[in-house]
């Protein structure tokens, strides 16, 4: 399952690869409900100050990943974010205005969705998807769901590459050359990878009937033990973050007005 995507291929080499996914959980986890949860200010800038920190640093995801990891959902962030700061009035005719109130919220969407996205790739880029799985299937996750996010994930990486592939022979062959030979590529490419995808689709339950799947892909896990003093240096940080966020940000009401 390994391979496909960089931020996989990151989480492959990263040195928490090898740490015990509920540890990652501990950090992750807390910064993500810290960072939703307490005020705008200091609580998401910390939690985003902190998640960066330990992607580039222990966790050593390269920058580039990382920058493009985060590119388009920063940009959907920014989106919401814009949609909120403008708003529609009608005083004598249609009108944009940019409140206060239009502008907290818009500050609010960023800093959530900032600090909350990088809190999540802290265990997207150090956790494989093998792994994930091994980690839904110990908290009894039923295993029909397991198995499907596996297969569907295992689905998309072939149908990536797939894609990658089909484009560059249509590039080779000068398929993009002109504004009509890239309408005639794109669709082109689009009939082919949904056949392609279906015929994926067919072979893989092909495959699992032939080799007598009964509602379970068992899979060999490496044992790992919980690091105590990974989990106590996680709680510290994240009772750190929540004394400093009350202290300066006020009480949790705060975070209900933005």
């Amino acid at each position: 399952m390994r391979g496909g995507f960089p931020l996989d291929d990151a989480a492959w080499s990263s040195p928490w690869r090898h740490r015990a996914v509920g540890d990652k959980l501990v950090l992750s986890g807390g910064l993500l409900v810290t960072g939703l949860v307490l005020p705008v200010w200091p609580a998401a800038v910390l939690v985003a100050g902190v998640a960066l920190v330990a992607l580039l640093g222990p966790a050593r995801v390269p920058g580039a990943v990382l920058a493009r990891t985060v590119a388009a959902p920063f940009v959907f962030i920014g989106i919401g974010a814009i949609s909120v700061l403008v708003s529609l009035r009608w005083q004598g005719g249609l009108s944009l205005a940019v409140t206060d109130g239009t502008r907290q919220s818009a500050l609010a969407v960023l800093g959530h969705g900032t600090a909350g996205t990088l809190a999540v790739l802290l265990v997207a880029a150090t956790t494989p998807m093998a792994d994930l799985l091994g980690g839904l299937r110990r908290l009894r996750v039923p295993e029909a769901c397991v198995d499907v996010a596996g297969l569907v994930y295992r689905l998309v990486l072939v149908l990536f590459s797939t894609l990658v592939q089909m484009s560059e022979a249509q590039a080779a062959r000068l398929g993009y050359r002109d504004r009509r030979a890239t309408l005639r590529s794109a669709a082109a490419l689009s009939v082919g990878l949904l056949i392609r995808s279906w015929e994926r689709a067919r072979r893989l339950e092909e495959g699992l009937a032939g080799r007598g799947y009964t509602g379970s892909l068992p899979s060999l896990e490496p044992p790992r033990r919980t690091s105590l003093p990974f989990v106590l240096t996680s709680l510290a940080v994240l009772g750190a973050l929540v004394t400093t966020s009350l202290l300066v940000g006020g009480d949790l009401s705060w975070a209900t007005s933005a």
